[in-house]
């Protein structure tokens, strides 16, 4: 995104979804036309599309969306919430499967923000240290899965890449983190970095769409244990189990993942 639309200027925006805003449309709309793309960078779920002069247009995509960059001739998908032109007639079209953000903010107020402010570590920034990693742990009486799961800590993990997450680390979901060894957490924290950068490396899930409307290759077969109710584990054999994890449901396997206990 920051590559194709670095200089380019809004000539046209367009809500068909008010509910996405944290503002009036008018206002939005009035805003960012005239505006250039600075840049587009990101943290966790968010996108961070900075606008000269002094604002930012702040794109979360929720459950799944499809965000498209659209020559003039390409069509874009049906029932699209948030479209930005550009003057040159390319244009950015965003349409969100259950719901999603696009929050104009400026740039002076963009600490107050309440839903980007208060994320935590980027998992694949540079200042994901097993050294930041670990001092973030410290005193936590969560579970795992919670502490994971949780924006707040580390930015940007969803329950798809949660389980095998903790699968490679050999931890059951229901662990507090307060038990973990030194060797656990350097496993997690490896564990983390390996599952999210093996499905960047493959353009993401098979069932999502990049930028340019091509389909990720992170299919079910890249799996270890999410979503293979019944299936073999592929450590040691034995079928992996679905359990309720809190408001989630879980995929591990119950011999790789004992419930060990918190002593």
């Amino acid at each position: 995104m920051n590559k194709t639309l670095k200089g380019k200027r809004i000539s046209k925006a367009e809500v068909l979804q008010p509910k996405i805003l944290n503002v009036p449309v008018a206002k939005l709309v009035k805003t960012v036309v005239g505006r250039t793309v600075e840049s587009v960078t990101s943290k966790g779920k968010w996108l961070f599309v900075k606008l000269q002069p002094r604002y930012f247009l702040l794109i979360n995509l929720g459950m799944g969306a499809e965000l498209l960059y659209l020559t003039p001739k390409l069509k874009e998908p049906e029932k699209v919430q948030f479209r930005l032109t550009f003057s040159d007639k390319s244009r950015v079209a965003v349409r969100f499967w259950w719901f999603g953000y696009v929050h104009l903010v400026a740039e002076k107020d963009l600490s107050a923000h309440k839903m980007t402010s208060a994320l935590g570590l980027e998992p694949t920034g540079a200042d994901f240290t097993i050294g930041s990693f670990s001092k973030l742990l410290r005193g936590r009486k969560t579970t795992v899965k919670a502490f994971v799961l949780d924006q707040k800590n580390v930015a940007g993990i969803g329950n798809v890449y949660a389980q095998d997450i903790l699968f490679r680390a050999r931890l059951h979901p229901n662990r507090k983190v307060q038990t973990l060894s030194e060797t656990e957490v350097k496993a997690l924290f490896n564990a983390i970095k390996t599952v999210l950068n093996d499905s960047i490396g493959l353009g993401g899930l098979a069932y999502e769409v990049d930028f340019y409307g091509r389909k990720g290759k992170f299919d079910e077969s890249k799996f270890l244990v999410g979503y293979k109710t019944g299936k073999a584990c592929p450590e040691c054999g034995t079928r992996i189990e679905k359990i309720k994890t809190g408001s989630t449901a879980s995929y591990i396997c119950p011999k790789c993942q004992v419930w060990a206990s918190e002593s």
